[in-house]
């Protein structure tokens, strides 16, 4: 006979507990009750089965685009016939731009700097020189960028390329003073070499220098002009490899640029000076002038200016040249800004710049360098920025910027990521934004707008928010993969800016940017909007179509909390109801704030900043409705909010910090709820506590065992609840006898674990779980207070509810070991860090059921914390839709407790169907709409109530994930159906619950770098991807997840990378992204006429292939050079594309090959009977020639 275990039974009563989790793949530790052990989870009881949609078949990861400007750019190319530019940057990438919606991002893979690019106009490819010495050749006929050929320099140093209009041949300078050519198609370096000592005069005793410029003569492509950075220009002949003339200055030169007759050349020096030579006369310059120096008297030399970093000088056939430079400014000037000098016949445009300027170029009409090259614009690549200059207006407007290129106006401190938002939000935001757009720009187009694009297949709305260091808020329009502009907000209009030189004592808490954005919650359904800031405060915007002038509504919440010895208050002191208004904190409607300095000069009930009294402006957008304040006490600044949560439905906004939780009425303009996190935990009856003033004596109760269930009314110390992930913080609620005495079936009894007041070891440390720096150490009397109990009388912990009870029969210590639900608890677990408080970490509103024996859903506010706490509050709102205005909405916690592993990260709800529940939304009206009539001024609530059933039971799943492992409960009865351990050595950094082919999916972001997705209810892993290792915390406070499968981060200071986990997409994506190369003919060269044929320059054509092939010129030695060949052919492809479409694309791209091989051999085979034709008909005349001659004839 079997031998019945009763331990079994106990464990499968008690398999939804936290203490039977397992990690995907394996099952709880106790035997089966009725329903089954679902994947990844615990066992639960389902009365039927969800059918999930979704499989791993959905999901891959993918990059889409990169947005925002290059990061730290190093280099800049355009192609003139294409109109596309490219732009290098320190890291090694390289960004190419066309007409909006073009915008292509390929990388080295050595990250090394880019230091030079260089367009094969109008072929379709582009060289790039990097710091490494390698020169690479990338393919741009295809949407994705590939590297055809690598050539890796061995002993020289790269210096300066140049590659000729039309030709093959590569020029390469390099640091020795070497001049080395690369044939392009083939990659391979050419036996012709100019050496340095071959190119000065042997009578030099001193080294030339790197070589810094390269160009062949407009007039002769014989001639090579090659400048050495000592000063030396030698004009080198190709064909007999000598020096036709030398040039020498006394200062080094920085770049040279031809006059477009190929007579005259002008170099810019590191003096300020610009020199224009001729080379009929190269002894001395033809012309010398120092623009920005000072005028001198006759005789002497004109004062040095800072150097001219480049100039270039473009002719136009019907005004005066343009000589355009960057840098020569007077020394005199130092604080004078970066800028841009265009000379123009007689006069000088001065261009200040905000940043350094790290190159520019200007564009002209033709790309040939011997015509009028009529200049029509300046692109300026500036350290932070990228602008282009009209030239065709006497003003020199600048073109407005299509590309999303000020991302970084302000330091990005949050994002906020919204797919399938409501489609007239787009149109709406564009036509306020619209209205406060500068003005001054060109009116001319865009002049970099080469390339193709579409919308593709994607439709729908996408929305992006970007929160800044200065307080400012931008929309952006992320539909399509493209990136606008929408509006602008800027939150800091709503407090006083504080005067430097007032002698009055700051209370700010951060000294640089005081109302930089933390967080950002937006219910597009409602368009209601709230923001958190660094200094402590939330602000509440109401979208509106209209101006308004009104006062800014402010309140003032006091939320400093502090551990104390538990006080039993006298049953006469303790009113029934305490006076909320002691609870609550103080506040101001008018705007006004209440400053209150105790004695000693004590901060007390001053905020961060002070809001505007005075009645302020509003233009159309979003306006203020309401600003909380986080105000001082006894000297100790608010903490930072951490958590953020608003319903419009309800009209409710809570926050959370290190100290507790605020609940605030924004349509009453009231504050509802003021609590410490420690307070949360206490019983709901208000008869067996006072409100604690935080001015008391501050202790901490510390105790790492379960407290004793007793239904005395002396009020026992309780547990403060643990997490492997955050430093172990004491609570001491005091117990409440009828708060839980209905839902706690039984107890567990622990071994007991004695801690010592500096054992903190095992902690591990992640950006939730941070301690707050008003916490105080044990001293030696309260660790003897914290053990009273001795080893013999193990302390206990109250079992809230089903869902985190825990059951057995008091073991001894070798029998806890061989219990299969007893979980081994680390040094991170049993050491105390008292230097933590326990956060608040997230929030969300919902209609659920807030206790077990709820029958219907109520409004509801879930809170988590740091140390893997889940809360319910019950929020009781007025019924009626007119008393909501003046009835008081009361909140109180439901007693309902939750327990995960980590700081809980993000909440949401499905129904029984597993269909993604909304949270409950009011839909938008304009509140300053006056031709509304008052019927219409009725709120509209949409509610999305859980489906009904016909049988009792659950109606609801919620699902919980924290930075260590996620949950599925069941409500209302409270019952865990799934568990998934995430992760145990990493922690998670973002979570959310987002709807994905019409099925919703948890999406997770691991520190160590992988995206996980993970099916809901059951918690199945979809996707494990070992993406991005965090390397900066701008990616963890910057990552989020969205619907459709869509997601970005910060990527640098300066760029959003946006990212997909959807295999359509991927699959889709090909389609979706521009083309960079669009089939142009080249335009034709002018007519030069017959005098200028004949006397303009040399007569012979100068053929390349012949004097640098192998044939003539030889092979370059092996140890010079080697060649690498790239992945930029069909093999390369392979990895970047994946699935159907990928397959197809690959085989669309081969049957093009083909039909371009097929093509060609047709050509030849055409060529060829064309000649078999005329060899025909010619053989036939010369056989009727001599048909009837006779032999002796011929």
């Amino acid at each position: 006979m079997k031998k019945f275990n009763f331990r079994k039974v106990l464990d499968g009563l008690t398999a939804s507990s936290p203490g039977s989790g397992s990690s995907s793949g394996s099952n709880s530790g106790g035997g089966a009750v009725s329903g089954s052990v679902h994947p990844g989870g615990t066992a639960g009881v389902l009365k039927e089965e969800i059918q999930e949609t979704l499989t791993s078949e959905y999901f891959q990861i993918c990059k889409t685009v990169r947005h925002g400007f290059p990061y730290q750019p190093t280099a800049l190319a355009f192609d003139p016939v294409q109109k596309i530019l490219a732009i290098g940057t320190r890291t090694g990438a390289i960004r190419i731009l066309g007409r909006p919606g073009v915008d292509c991002y390929c990388q080295h893979e050595s990250g090394a700097a880019v230091l030079q690019l260089q367009f094969l106009i109008n072929e379709g490819a582009l060289v790039s020189a990097s710091s490494d010495d390698t020169l690479h050749l990338w393919n741009l006929r295809q949407k994705r960028p590939a590297i055809l050929h690598s050539l890796k320099f061995n002993r020289e140093r790269i210096t300066y390329c140049h590659l000729p209009f039309q030709s093959k041949w590569l020029y390469v300078g390099t640091e020795r003073g070497n001049t080395h050519i690369v044939n392009i198609e083939s990659f391979i370096l050419s036996g012709y070499v100019i050496m340095w000592n071959k190119a000065i005069e042997l009578s030099t005793k001193t080294h030339p220098g790197p070589v810094v410029h390269l160009s062949d003569s407009p007039r002769d492509e014989g001639k090579l002009l090659i400048g050495y950075e000592n000063g030396t220009v030698v004009f080198w002949d190709l064909k007999s490899k000598r020096a036709e003339l030398r040039v020498y200055y006394d200062e080094a030169i920085h770049s040279i640029d031809w006059h477009h007759e190929g007579k005259q050349f002008m170099c810019s020096h590191s003096d300020g000076s610009l020199t224009l030579w001729n080379l009929k006369s190269p002894s001395r310059p033809f012309q010398t002038t120092i623009p920005h120096g000072k005028s001198q008297r006759e005789g002497r030399k004109s004062e040095s200016c800072k150097p001219i970093l480049k100039v270039e000088y473009k002719t136009c056939r019907n005004s005066e040249p343009f000589i355009i430079f960057s840098g020569g400014l007077s020394y005199d000037k130092a604080c004078r800004r970066p800028s841009l000098t265009i000379m123009h016949g007689k006069a000088i445009t001065v261009l200040e710049m905000d940043h350094p300027i790290v190159e520019f170029l200007t564009l002209c009409e033709t790309p040939y360098p011997n015509e009028f090259q009529e200049p029509y614009a300046v692109v300026v690549l500036l350290e932070k920025d990228l602008i282009v200059v009209d030239l065709t207006q006497s003003n020199f407007p600048i073109f407005e910027n299509p590309y999303p290129m000020d991302i970084h106006e302000s330091p990005v401190t949050c994002t906020a990521y919204f797919a399938d938002c409501p489609p007239d939000l787009i149109l709406v935001l564009y036509s306020i934004g619209a209205k406060h757009k500068k003005q001054g720009y060109s009116n001319k187009e865009w002049p970099i707008s080469g390339g193709a694009w579409n919308l593709g297949t994607q439709t729908y709305p996408e929305i992006i928010i970007t929160g800044h260091a200065d307080g400012s808020i931008k929309f952006w329009d992320a539909s399509a993969i493209t990136l606008q502009m929408l509006y602008k907000l800027k939150t800091s209009k709503v407090f006083e800016k504080q005067k430097v030189g007032e002698g009055k004592p700051t209370c700010e808490i951060v000294e640089e940017d005081p109302y930089a954005i933390q967080m950002i919650y937006w219910c597009p359904e409602s368009r209601i909007f709230c923001v958190s800031g660094v200094s402590a405060y939330v602000i509440i915007y109401k979208f509106s179509r209209h101006e308004i002038t009104t006062e800014i509504v402010s309140l003032e919440v006091r939320l400093q909390y502090d551990i104390e010895d538990i006080t039993t208050p006298e049953p006469e002191t303790s009113p029934p109801f305490p006076d909320l208004s002691s609870q609550l904190p103080s506040r101001s409607l008018s705007g006004s704030t209440n400053t209150v300095a105790s004695e000693g000069g004590t901060k007390d009930s001053i905020p961060c900043l002070n809001v505007k009294t005075r009645p302020v402006r509003m233009p159309p957008g979003y306006q203020a409705e309401l600003v909380i304040q986080l105000v001082w006490v006894d000297g100790e600044p608010p903490q930072q909010i951490t958590s953020l949560a608003v319903s419009s439905a309800y009209g409710i906004v809570a926050f959370g910090n290190c100290n507790g939780l605020a609940v605030v009425d924004f349509i009453q303009k009231t504050v509802l709820l003021s609590m410490g996190t420690i307070d949360l935990y206490r019983s709901s009856d208000l008869y067996q506590r006072q409100p604690r003033s935080p001015r008391k004596n501050k202790q901490f109760i510390a105790d790492s065992g379960l407290t004793e269930l007793n239904d005395s009314p002396v009020p026992l110390e309780l547990e403060r609840c643990k997490s492997p992930t955050s430093g172990l913080a004491t609570r001491t609620p005091e117990a409440a006898p009828g708060l839980y005495r209905n839902e706690i079936p039984a107890v567990r009894q622990r071994n007991q674990v004695h801690h010592l007041p500096d054992h903190v070891n095992g902690h591990c440390t992640s950006p939730t779980s941070q301690s707050c720096s008003s916490g105080k150490r044990l001293s030696s009397a309260d660790v003897s207070k914290v053990n009273r109990w001795g080893p013999g009388r193990p302390p206990f912990r109250k079992a809230q509810s089903a869902a985190c009870m825990e059951i057995s029969l008091p073991v001894t210590a070798e029998e806890s070991r061989e219990n299969s639900y007893n979980r081994s608890r680390s040094s991170s677990i049993s050491s105390i860090d008292k230097d933590s408080k326990e956060a608040i970490t997230a929030l969300y509103f919902m209609e659920s059921f807030a206790r077990k024996n709820d029958s219907t859903v109520s409004p509801c506010l879930f809170v988590g914390t740091s140390l893997g706490m889940v809360l319910i509050i019950s929020l009781n709102l007025p019924s009626a839709d007119e008393q909501r205005f003046t009835e008081p909405v009361m909140v109180f916690p439901s007693g309902t407790f939750l327990s995960l592993k980590g700081a809980v990260l993000t909440f949401s709800c499905m129904d029984r169907t597993g269909g993604l529940m909304q949270p409950p939304y009011e839909v938008w009206r304009d509140p300053n709409n006056i031709d509304e009539n008052e019927k219409s001024w009725r709120r509209k609530l949409i509610m999305n109530y859980p489906s009904p059933s016909q049988e009792t039971g659950d109606h609801q799943y919620t699902v919980i994930c924290s930075e260590k492992q996620a949950k599925v409960f069941s409500l209302p009865s409270q019952t865990c159906l799934y568990v998934h351990n995430i992760t145990e050595t990493s922690f998670i950094l973002q979570a959310d619950v987002v709807v994905m082919c019409n099925s919703a999916c948890l999406a997770c972001f691991c520190a160590n770098g992988h995206i996980m997705i993970m099916s809901l209810p059951s918690l199945r892993p979809m996707l494990d991807v070992n993406y991005l290792p965090l390397t900066d915390m701008r990616i963890a406070r910057t990552f989020c997840f969205t619907n459709e499968g869509q997601a970005l981060y910060l990527v640098s200071p300066t760029e959003i990378q946006r990212l997909t986990y959807s295999q359509e997409m991927c699959d889709n994506l090909q389609d979706m992204l521009g083309d960079l190369f669009i089939p142009i003919e080249t335009p034709e060269a002018q007519n030069r006429g017959f005098l200028k044929g004949l006397f303009g320059g040399s007569g012979q054509t100068f053929d390349r292939e012949e004097l640098f092939g192998e044939a003539s010129a030889g092979k370059a030695s092996r140890s010079l050079a080697q060649h690498i060949p790239g992945p930029g052919g069909i093999e390369g492809m392979k990895g970047a594309a994946g699935g159907v479409m990928g397959e197809l694309t690959r085989a669309r791209i081969a049957l093009d090959e083909r039909g371009q091989r097929l093509g060609e051999l047709e050509e030849k085979t055409a060529g060829m009977m064309t000649s078999a034709e005329a060899f025909s008909k010619h053989a036939h005349e010369l056989m009727l020639k001599y048909k009837d001659k006779k032999w002796y004839q011929f």
